[in-house]
Order: C-alpha cells, then sequence, then structure tokens
C-alpha cells in the first residue's frame, strides 16, 4: 500500500496545506470573519449570517476546526465558537518562514 499524502511531506507543508485550504473558500474565510467581529457564537449564529445551509455552515466549521483555528465550549446541545488566535499566530510565524526561505529566482 502507497503512503500517505500526509506522510510523504513535512509537517510543516502539511500545516501550512491545511490552512491554505482553510483560506481557499470564500465563505470559509467569511465565517472566520464574522465570528472574529464576535467575543463567540454558535453555528445557528452563523448560518443566519452568512445565509448557507447548517449542514454546510457545519461542514466547513469541521474544516476550520480540523486546521486548529477554534476553539469551542459546549452550550447545552450547541457549541460556542471562538477564533484560537495563539494558532493564528503560529500560522504567521510558519508562512512568514516558509515565505522568508523561498528565493525569487524567477527569469
Amino acid at each position: 500500500m502507497g503512503a500517505s499524502k500526509l506522510d510523504i511531506y513535512t509537517d510543516e507543508i502539511n500545516q501550512i496545506a491545511a490552512i491554505a485550504k482553510v483560506f481557499s473558500h470564500p465563505a470559509r474565510v467569511a465565517i472566520l470573519q464574522y465570528i472574529s467581529s464576535r467575543d463567540s457564537c454558535i453555528c445557528n449564529d452563523i448560518v443566519d449570517e452568512i445565509q448557507l445551509a447548517q449542514p454546510t455552515i457545519s461542514q466547513h466549521l469541521k474544516v476550520i476546526n480540523e486546521a486548529g483555528l477554534l476553539k469551542g465550549n459546549y452550550e447545552g446541545k450547541s457549541i460556542c465558537y471562538c477564533l484560537n488566535v495563539d494558532r493564528f499566530q503560529e500560522f504567521q510565524e510558519l508562512l512568514n518562514s516558509y515565505m522568508n526561505r523561498t528565493k525569487s529566482n524567477c527569469c
């Protein structure tokens, strides 16, 4: 059996790709922007604001959460979301380091 794509690449490359996946979809960017403007919110708040179906919002939240960009606390049956600011800062440092090592050798 072949190696998975996660095994082929370094942790740094996999982390950059995971977070890039979050920012590659406009709905996810809108969700992050909405959450960042609030102290916290639940999925239904996001549905009302972004105006996508609840299952669609939940799927986008899953991708964002898998990248580590969200924190959540349970309030009854709902999860109250807020941004993981520490993870955003880690990503910024990771991306800056990556970009600073990239040489500009284009013709």
